[in-house]
């Protein structure tokens, strides 16, 4: 089962990346003053098939909590700064 689990995970996020990409090249076309009514559906249909693979995930007992949108843009992504210099006297 937690192969299933995994192999779920995977599709999710390699699902994830390819939007953002399908996403940036929408944005380029909007950009350019170009249609970009495939590159939308075709956003759509990945949408759909993501809801589809987390439906999947539940199913197979995925337990741990999946961040909403909110959170994962609320999180802090950056690194850590490097703490500043002492001054000398």
């Amino acid at each position: 089962m937690d192969n299933r689990i995994n192999e779920i995970r995977r599709k999710i996020s390699v699902l994830r990346t390819e939007m953002v990409r399908v996403e940036h090249a929408m944005h380029d076309q909007i950009r350019r003053d170009l249609g970009c009514t495939d590159a939308a559906l075709k956003l759509l249909a990945m949408r759909r098939q993501l809801a589809v693979l987390v439906a999947d995930w539940k199913a197979a007992g995925g337990s741990t909590s999946l961040p909403t949108i909110e959170e994962r843009l609320k999180a802090n992504s950056r690194p850590a700064k490097a703490p500043k210099a002492l001054a000398r006297r």
